[in-house]
């Protein structure tokens, strides 16, 4: 039996973090499906860059050009084509979990998170404009953001909250999804509103791999990793989380991304084999997912209490590491990333425009 079927019957969902109108039209998403386990899938700014490049898309674009779409509504176009065909290919796992697994992700222009009317605003119109049961719209998970993941919540819109780096910040997501569960209820309204909570682990490791001595070397994103899950159960015990549970609501799963290994000297399943915890999902490009498929393998799950993590903290604090303010500055430089990725995606499709044209 492969190791993403052992990993599914564990309890953790494996999502791919791809998606190309290629990948689409031979047939690679439903063998991930078949074949891997597959039940969802993310996407992002970079990921549609890269595929937009590649020239595959430029007979559509022409097509969307002669219809007047250009710019950033061109590109919404032919991504939301592309997911919505991703969603029909996950509808049946969907259906079978009742809604809790099998949903596709797209990410709003990230620096939208200052604005939030903007935000909740275009978080609804791009669901409606997918036009299916089963796509989470990515808000980022910053101090900006917060407060249009709430609102976007008691509106009733999924979201996939992304760019989270620690326990703190997810608690604080978990925070914004539960008060406007809450504000549902107190309306009298659906608790059930789907959501996840995306914390990014390989980057602890590059951002600390020339500070810290070779037996902290690839420890950081795991123990992170570790404590989040810590907390997420933590979070399913509490009294607030039961009142909740108790009126219908659905847990916010918690997803582990960013899964890649980034050392070339590490395992390359690394963060899926040490980050295994049934009612999670860890997200991941096809080469991990296809690492782990031929050579991976389960040794069980992760501790609720967090195992080793907090001692794995010590030692880096001892090593002249702040993880707190670390975590501060991976969420920050995240940001401005996932900002410029956005950039480059609008000159790539102003450029394909034009060679097309």
């Amino acid at each position: 039996m492969p190791a993403t079927k052992d990993l599914h019957d564990l309890g953790q969902s494996l999502w791919i973090d791809n998606i190309t109108r290629q990948m689409l039209d031979e047939g690679r998403i439903q063998m991930y499906i078949d074949e891997y386990s597959v039940t969802g899938l993310t996407s992002n700014p970079s990921i549609f860059d890269k595929a937009i490049a590649s020239g595959y898309y430029d007979d559509a674009i022409r097509e969307k050009m002669a219809l007047g779409f250009e710019g950033e509504d061109l590109f919404f176009e032919l991504a939301i084509e592309d997911l919505r065909r991703a969603a029909d290919l996950f509808l049946g796992v969907h259906e079978r979990t009742g809604g809790l697994d099998g949903w596709v992700s797209l990410e709003v222009d990230p620096e939208l998170a200052y604005d939030t009317d903007a935000t909740v605003a275009v978080v609804a119109e791009l669901h409606e404009r997918a036009g299916r049961p089963n796509v989470f719209i990515k808000i980022p998970g910053t101090t900006e953001g917060l407060p249009a993941i709430e609102e976007s919540i008691a509106a009733g819109m999924p979201v996939n909250v992304t760019l989270l780096f620690d326990a703190d910040q997810y608690i604080a997501a978990a925070d914004a999804y539960m008060k406007g569960i809450e504000r549902r209820l107190a309306a009298e309204l659906d608790a059930v509103v789907p959501s996840v909570a995306s914390v990014f682990v390989s980057r602890w490791d590059k951002a600390v791999a020339d500070q810290v001595p070779d037996q902290l070397q690839n420890r950081l994103g795991l123990a992170v990793g570790q404590d989040a899950y810590r907390a997420y159960r933590e979070l399913l015990n509490s009294e607030r989380w039961q009142r909740l549970a108790g009126q219908g609501a659905r847990v916010q799963r918690l997803l582990f991304a960013s899964t890649s290994t980034k050392d070339p000297t590490a395992p390359d399943t690394l963060f899926i084999t040490g980050l295994a915890a049934p009612n999670t999902i860890n997200t991941m490009p096809d080469e991990t997912l296809e690492a782990f498929h031929d050579h991976g393998e389960v040794r069980g799950a992760l501790p609720a209490d967090g195992g080793d993590a907090d001692a794995v903290f010590a030692e880096f604090e001892a090593a002249g590491v702040d993880v707190k303010a670390l975590a501060a500055k991976l969420q920050s430089d995240g940001a401005a990333a996932f900002v410029g990725a956005w950039h480059e995606l609008t000159v790539r499709i102003a450029a394909q425009q034009r060679a097309v044209a």
